[in-house]
């Protein structure tokens, strides 16, 4: 596992995001926080700096759909900051709606930040790490990237398989040429966030135990994790070889 002292997320207002900036802040490591809501993450940074004073916190406000101020963003903050490690590319969406509904606006919106967003985000990362020849970059996606979802979480589901897909080839792209960069696919579980409210399930996780999870994963670096690792490291390659509606049950 490689030390990784600087370290850029994206939707990092609330969350997922925000509980991992918490957490690495609390290690020490500098950040690097991208959102929408400035306001939010200048009150992050106030906060995450009064409690650890030797940490430094750079905050930019951030449409991840716009790909020339992704680019601008990660330049700047990489310069800021003395270059960045990692980057996380968490900033994502869950709005949804029966395809056919009437409301299309909500799953063109998930499919451009979660799909296209993500995209913009590998492009200006990776081309910061090719430049320095060393780095992880982390590809937020989701359990339910390896079964098509029904309703509201169709399209979403449908996004998420695009993340991962895009995480996988260029895991196996960078590694086929022997590079340092390291790319995670890291596919949450249910955690109990924003994004989750609407959902019902008994296999959800509380925040605080999936943001820790989720953060000792990522710092391992693994190609790709489920996380929580118990129950989704059994659970996963069921939704993929179950039958349509007994995967139903999990997801």
């Amino acid at each position: 596992m490689t030390d990784r002292k600087t370290i850029l997320i994206t939707g990092a207002s609330a969350g997922l995001g925000e509980g991992m900036a918490r957490r690495w802040a609390a290690q020490g490591r500098d950040l690097a926080l991208c959102a929408r809501r400035l306001d939010r993450l200048e009150s992050l940074r106030t906060e995450l700096t009064a409690a650890n004073p030797g940490i430094r916190v750079a905050v930019r406000e951030l449409d991840v759909t716009d790909g020339d101020a992704v680019q601008a963003a990660f330049g700047e903050l990489d310069a800021e900051l003395g270059g960045i490690d990692r980057f996380v590319l968490n900033a994502g969406l869950g709005k949804g709606a029966s395809i056919g509904s009437g409301k299309a606006h909500a799953n063109r919106e998930t499919a451009m930040v979660n799909a296209i967003g993500t995209l913009n985000q590998a492009e200006a990362a990776v081309e910061i790490l090719q430049r320095r020849g060393e780095g992880h970059v982390v590809f937020i996606s989701s359990v339910s990237a390896l079964r098509g979802m029904v309703k509201a979480q169709n399209t979403y589901s449908a996004s998420k398989a695009f993340v991962s897909a895009l995480a996988q080839g260029l895991h196996a792209e960078l590694d086929n040429a022997g590079s340092r960069i390291k790319v995670s696919d890291i596919l949450p579980g249910y955690i109990r966030t924003d994004i989750n409210r609407s959902v019902k399930t008994k296999l959800m996780t509380e925040f605080d135990e999936g943001v820790d999870a989720l953060v000792k994963t990522i710092d391992a670096e693994p190609a790709r994790a489920l996380v929580p690792a118990k129950p989704w490291k059994a659970i996963g390659p069921l939704l993929r070889l179950l039958p349509e509606k007994a995967s139903r049950k999990f997801i």
